[in-house]
C-alpha cells in the first residue's frame, strides 16, 4: 500500500497536530518538516520549543475538553501526536471512535499511560507483567497505610506527572507526610492519587524504545527494537544516558518480551520508551511512554536514524532501521537559574572535539533544574563518551542578561 504525503500550507498538505511543543516534540517536527509534514504545534505556553520550528502554533490548555475540541475542529489534522500527559483524552478517544483524526499511537495508550495507575494495573494485573509490589493512595490516611503496606524504603510518584515532578523517596514512617505534600504540588494535574512503590534490589535501569511500525510489503504492523539504553536520575529526573547499556542475552530477551506484550496491548504505530529494572538475568517493568522518551535523545548520536527519525516514520507509515552506527552518551544542560532572555556562551569550546554535538532548546524561560539542551558524544567505550559528554555540558555557560 502506497503512503501519500502532499505539499505544506496547499491543499494537499498532510496535517499532524503536535499537542505539547517541548524539546522531544521539537526534534519530531523537524524529522515530520523532512519528510514535507505540514504541522501544528500545540502547548500551554508561547514560544514552546517544537513551536518555534512548526509551520502554526498554538496557545492553550489542553486539558479543557472544549479548548481542545476546538483546536481539533479548525486544523482538521490527519494525525494527533500527543507529547505530554496533560491532555483532555476523552476529547481524543472520540477523534477516534468518530474517525476524524488517527491518534498517534492510540486512544487507548494516551489514556492508559498519561496516569500511572491505568498503565500499572494493565501491566501487572491485565499482562501479568513482573512489577515492584505498589499501592494508591487518594488521602493522607491511605497513604499512610499504603506506606506501611509497601514497606520501606519505598518511592511515592503522582499518578500524573514527568521528569521526577513530585516524585520522592520515603525511608521511614517520619517522612511520609512531607512525601504525601510534595506529590500534591508536583503532579501534572493535581488529581491527589498517588502510587507508592516498593523498592527494588536493582543493578540498572534502562529505556528499551520499541517501535511498531508498518511492513512495506505486507502492510502489517511488526515491532522493532533499539539497543537498550543505560541512564542515571536524579530526584527521577535523566541526568545522563548512553547506549548500549551491557546486560545478559536472558536479561535483554526477557525486557524485548515485556516491551512486545506492553506495546501490543496499546496498540497503533509509533515509537515507545519502556523503562526496565534489571537484575542478572531478571527484569522488572516500571513505565511506558508512547512517545520519544527524554533519556532517547542519546540516539542522536549513536543511530542512523534517531527515536525522533523513527517516530515520525512509523506513524506516517514509512519503513524504519533501528541500527546503532556508534556508542554514544548525552548529558543535560540544567538553567541552574530563574529567570528569562538566557544567553548560553563557551560553545566554540564545548565542541571542539569532532566527535561531540549540542541541542540547545530555545525555552523561553529557565528554572534552576529545568533542562535547556543536551550535550552528546561518541566514543570507543560507553564510560569515554560519557565523560566526554559530561564534559561537553559543563563547559556551555547559562548567563542572565
Amino acid at each position: 500500500m502506497s503512503v501519500t504525503i502532499g505539499t505544506p500550507l496547499q491543499a494537499s498538505a498532510y496535517k499532524v497536530l503536535l499537542l505539547g511543543s517541548g524539546e522531544l516534540g521539537k526534534e519530531v517536527v523537524i524529522s515530520l518538516q523532512r519528510l514535507g509534514v505540514e504541522v501544528h504545534a500545540a502547548d500551554r505556553y508561547e514560544h514552546a520549543p517544537a513551536m518555534q520550528v512548526a509551520h502554526y502554533s498554538y496557545t492553550l490548555n489542553m486539558a479543557d475538553a472544549e479548548e481542545l475540541k476546538q483546536l481539533i475542529h479548525q486544523i482538521q489534522p490527519h494525525l494527533i501526536v500527543p507529547e505530554i500527559e496533560a491532555i483532555a483524552t476523552q476529547v481524543l478517544v472520540d477523534v477516534e471512535e468518530q474517525n476524524i483524526a488517527t491518534v498517534i499511537p492510540s486512544a487507548k495508550a494516551v489514556n492508559l499511560t498519561m496516569n500511572r495507575e491505568g498503565i500499572r494495573r494493565l501491566a501487572a494485573e491485565e499482562l501479568g507483567l513482573p512489577t515492584s509490589a505498589y499501592r494508591f493512595a487518594d488521602s493522607l490516611e491511605s497513604f499512610r497505610a499504603a506506606c506501611d503496606d509497601v514497606g520501606y524504603p519505598n518511592f511515592v510518584k503522582p499518578v500524573m506527572s514527568s521528569s521526577g515532578k513530585g516524585q520522592s523517596r520515603v525511608k521511614s514512617f517520619a517522612e511520609v507526610d512531607a512525601a504525601w505534600e510534595y506529590a500534591q504540588t508536583g503532579g501534572r494535574v493535581n488529581q491527589g492519587t498517588v502510587i507508592v512503590e516498593s523498592q527494588i534490589d536493582f543493578d540498572f535501569e534502562i529505556t528499551l524504545l520499541t517501535v511498531r511500525a508498518k511492513n512495506p510489503a505486507t502492510g502489517e504492523i511488526e515491532t522493532s527494537y533499539c539497543d537498550p539504553i543505560g541512564h542515571r536520575q536524579d530526584s527521577g529526573d535523566y541526568v545522563e544516558s548512553w547506549q548500549p547499556q551491557p546486560m545478559t542475552p536472558a536479561a535483554l530477551e526477557e525486557s524485548k518480551r515485556i516491551a512486545h506484550k506492553v506495546t501490543t496491548a496499546l496498540g497503533g504505530c509509533g515509537i515507545f520508551g519502556v523503562e526496565l529494572f534489571i537484575k542478572g538475568d531478571q527484569v522488572w517493568f516500571s513505565e511506558v511512554s508512547p512517545r520519544p522518551h527524554d533519556t532517547g535523545l542519546v540516539t542522536l548520536a549513536s543511530q542512523f536514524q534517531s527515536e525522533f527519525e523513527l517516530h515520525a516514520r512509523a506513524i506516517l507509515g514509512l519503513p524504519v532501521n533501528t541500527t546503532r552506527h556508534s556508542v554514544a552518551a548525552s548529558a543535560v544542560i540544567y538553567a541552574g537559574v530563574d529567570d528569562r532572555n538566557l544567553s548560553f556562551s563557551g560553545l566554540n569550546l564545548a565542541l571542539a572535539d569532532g566527535n561531540t554535538d549540542l541541542r540547545l532548546f530555545g525555552k523561553p524561560e529557565g528554572f534552576e533544574r529545568r533542562r535547556m539542551g543536551v550535550a552528546t558524544a561518541r566514543a570507543e567505550s560507553i564510560e569515554q563518551a560519557r565523560e566526554l559528554a559530561l564534559q561537553v555540558a559543563n563547559q556551555v555557560s547559562i548567563n542572565q542578561n
